[in-house]
């Protein structure tokens, strides 16, 4: 008999599994997937009447189990004003005496939120990967002065550091926050082996003209993190080899050392870069869903325990390689209805239960996750609750529940004392907690628990694990659904597995609403200390 591939095994057990009737709970929880999930929603892009309708929907469901309105006026709705950027045609990138550089092959110019006609010159300075960390002895920029230049810096961190501190250093907006703090007008990124490997040039230019988000201030003004120093331009490998080969910095022996992950040349180039970009912004509104269960305790229900899920998705398809008749829409079903899905299922029974959690739970379905977490940082900034009021974030993005899972990965738990919470939620099922199987992924800056860490406020987000069918399920989800069209109800679904995945993180929260001291960071915590979080100094 041939064997079948082992993802399709796997498709064919999960089928199978689901062959008996569902509970009500998990009815229920297919049945908002289904909702969320329709290709009437048209992939819930925030900013669309769909996302809009999937909005009222949650309130809806908030109402229904008996949540209180925490939004604007009233209602279940915060309004986030957003601002959306996209190129008005190809940008130029240009510098004296050097090689003509190309456009989408050797460079990719910036848009700008605050510049719609942007335009910037200067002399360029190296500062290798631009890291700067006390924390662990890093400067890039020492004995540089880059004030009124341009900085250039390679893709990523040191290696040698642990993943999360790694990916934080390493986000362009830690980037850029540090070139405006030195005092540098603008700064470029330059492609290397290792963005190569994940996300390569290509990649870049095939999002070029896709829309870049930011929620805007109180003052009318887009949030740009290092505004002083805006992105200017992306180059490739080969556009920065003609760029800086012979001039006053050895890129040879550059590209050579950050190979071997060793120190490697700095300084001035020599080289001076004039560019320019013109962008159309546009200034539309969406909305985070907020609900409130007040807590039993009256010394302790003025502190919140949030629990997060991201409603958005990423819309059409506009890619033009599709074929003709294509299924063009990102239904969104794992990512997120599925976490969107379980947030409510919690919300239900701990409303149902007649003994109330002593702190409050404050319940939030946030947009424009997708567009870079930004409906999260937005209420972890703005929040409809007293400031510094939430004392910790359980959050619930993407898990994959095409399979019983056996473990569980707790991104962020390690950080503080919501670990314990964790450990005793899941061992009570005997699910297992394993380490991040994949650190080089960055997970801990990529979802929304993290706009609440930047807010000093201890939080984790749980994925499903890789034991057992765990890794292959993972691996056929990401490779073939992943931001794709194929993530939509036809897939395999576990539906005992995502009653599973409620009852956890319904535990996790339960546990930090009871507990006689409130959620902390561990001492010394590194993100604790930077965001001056509860017990970390």
């Amino acid at each position: 008999m041939r064997l079948l591939p082992l993802a399709l095994l796997l498709a064919s057990t999960g089928a199978l599994a689901q062959t008996a009737p569902l509970t009500p709970e998990e009815a229920a929880m297919r049945a908002h997937v289904a909702f969320l999930a329709s290709d009437d929603m048209k992939g819930r892009a925030p900013g669309t009447p769909e996302y809009d309708r999937a909005a009222a929907y949650v309130a809806e469901q908030m109402r229904a189990a008996g949540l209180q309105p925490a939004g604007d006026n009233g209602t279940y709705l915060q309004s986030v004003p957003l601002a959306s950027a996209v190129p008005a045609g190809k940008g130029s990138l240009t510098a004296a005496g050097r090689p003509a550089l190309t456009f989408g092959s050797d460079y990719l110019t910036s848009t700008s939120f605050l510049e719609p006609d942007f335009r910037r010159s200067g002399e360029v300075v190296f500062v290798g990967r631009g890291v700067v960390d006390a924390a662990n002895g890093i400067d890039d920029y020492a004995g540089l002065d880059v004030r009124g230049k341009i900085v250039a810096y390679l893709y990523g961190a040191p290696a040698s550091l642990p993943s999360e501190i790694r990916a934080h250093l390493a986000s362009g907006d830690t980037k850029r926050a540090t070139a405006a703090a030195k005092g540098a007008i603008g700064v470029i990124q330059i492609e290397n082996t290792e963005q190569t490997h994940r996300y390569p040039f290509s990649y870049l230019m095939s999002v070029y003209r896709s829309p870049r988000m930011t929620w805007v201030g109180k003052d009318g003004r887009p949030h740009v993190a290092g505004s002083g120093a805006p992105s200017i331009a992306s180059l490739s490998a080969t556009g920065a080899a003609k760029l800086f080969t012979g001039s006053a910095l050895d890129w040879a022996a550059v590209v050579k050392a950050d190979a071997a992950g060793q120190a490697m040349p700095r300084g001035a180039t020599g080289v001076r870069v004039s560019t320019k970009q013109r962008s159309r912004v546009t200034r539309f509104t969406s909305s985070n869903v907020v609900g409130v269960l007040p807590g039993s305790d009256p010394a302790l229900k003025g502190e919140y325990v949030a629990l997060s899920a991201h409603l958005d998705h990423i819309g059409i398809s506009t890619d033009p390689t599709l074929p003709k008749g294509a299924d063009r829409i990102n239904n969104g079903a794992m990512d997120n209805g599925v976490g969107t899905a379980a947030m409510i299922e919690v919300a239900k029974q701990f409303a149902a239960d007649p003994r109330k959690p002593r702190r409050s739970l404050i319940f939030v379905s946030v947009t424009a996750e997708e567009k870079g977490l930004i409906g999260s940082e937005y209420f972890a900034l703005h929040p409809t609750v007293p400031q510094g009021s939430i004392v910790a974030d359980v959050n619930l993005d993407m898990p994959i529940l095409s399979y019983r899972f056996e473990d569980m990965v707790a991104i962020g738990a390690d950080h503080s004392t919501v670990a314990q919470a964790v450990a005793r939620a899941a061992g009570k099922r005997g699910i297992a907690l394993s380490p991040d199987p994949e650190p080089e992924e960055a997970i801990f800056v990529r979802s929304d628990h993290y706009s609440f860490v930047k807010a000093g406020i201890p939080a984790v987000s749980l994925d499903t694990g890789w034991k057992g069918p765990g890794k292959a399920a993972v691996a056929d989800f990401l490779e073939h659904r992943y931001h794709q069209p194929g993530d939509d109800m036809n897939q395999t679904f576990d539906w005992t597995a995502g009653r599973m995945f409620v009852a956890i993180n319904h535990d996790i929260a339960l546990d930090l609403a009871d507990a006689d001291a409130r959620p902390r960071w561990n001492k010394g915590d590194y993100f604790g200390v930077l965001y001056n979080g509860y017990g970390a100094k």
